[in-house]
């Protein structure tokens, strides 16, 4: 056998795992989407599987299932709310993240390396034991229950990490840019603007994927913080309310779930031409 096609062979066999890796994760989802278009006797009759069989005959597939937890079970609502609660929560931590990373990257000032080792401090703190004290600083301030108190939860919790994966990115631009732009009179801010923020897009939008979805999915910062006020509830404590009251109707409970989850594929499938990059940048310096 040549070589070259020793490396085909391998190439289809990679390629074969790799998409039935893809399949049997999606089987999941499918199951999910299949189920939130069923009505309620045929998911208690039948799998959702079964539905395969006939694909063509769309009769016994209804949208009452969407109506209906978008219209009375509050989940429009909750849909809202998190859309509310992430998309600040990911743009603070970010913008001060890329801020703090040029400064600790570029900059020498007083406790330069005392504030850099207190950041690798904060990356092994268990968010659990922050909750108490927090959250009597927020009824302290009025910010329990409200969404700048979540904004500034999550924004603490996703900054450490942040920083340093930004920090590791940043600090691995050649020198020779940043000796430039001061050579052309350069601020320090015109060259964060127009060197380091162009260079920083794929592990900026990395970050962007990782900080949308932690917060987009997190049940457990917004209980602590939120409550289930429905007012600011996002719709992960939406959802956990109707495990609650409705766990025997799964086609309200699929239908409600497939909400949640559309934004964070389409945030992951649209700005997955970054998510390696930016996972690999600032690993190799030099």
């Amino acid at each position: 056998m040549s070589e070259k096609t020793s490396r085909i062979l391998s190439r289809g066999l990679l390629h074969t795992v790799i998409i039935l890796i893809a399949v049997l994760w999606l089987i999941p989802t499918i199951g999910v989407l299949i189920t939130s278009f069923r009505p309620a006797q045929d998911v208690a009759n039948s799998g959702w599987w079964t539905v395969l069989g006939n694909m063509f005959d769309s009769a016994r597939l209804t949208l009452r299932n969407y109506n209906m937890v978008l219209s009375r079970l509050g989940v429009g609502r909750a849909f809202l709310n998190s859309f509310i609660i992430t998309i600040p929560a990911t743009i603070i931590p970010l913008s001060i993240a890329l801020l703090a990373a040029y400064a600790l990257g570029w900059m020498k000032f007083f406790g330069h390396t005392f504030v850099f080792m207190a950041l690798i401090a904060l990356l092994v703190v268990p968010l659990q034991m922050t909750f108490i004290p927090v959250l009597r600083i927020f009824n302290k301030l009025g910010l329990a229950g409200s969404f700048p108190g979540i904004w500034l939860a999550h924004s603490g919790y996703g900054l450490p990490l942040a920083i340093y994966m930004l920090y590791n990115s940043i600090s691995g631009l050649p020198k020779e840019l940043f000796d430039s732009a001061s050579i052309d009179g350069a601020s320090s801010f015109h060259t964060f603007l127009y060197i380091v923020l162009p260079l920083s897009v794929p592990i900026v939008a990395s970050l962007a994927i990782f900080q949308f979805l932690w917060v987009w999915n997190d049940l457990l910062v917004a209980l602590i913080y939120l409550g289930g006020t429905p007012d600011v509830a996002p719709i992960t404590v939406q959802i956990s309310s109707l495990v609650g009251s409705y766990g025997q109707d799964w086609e309200l409970l699929t239908a409600a779930v497939f909400i949640s989850i559309v934004p964070s594929l389409i945030i992951f499938f649209s700005l997955q031409r970054y998510f390696v990059r930016g996972i690999l940048a600032g690993s190799v310096k030099g």
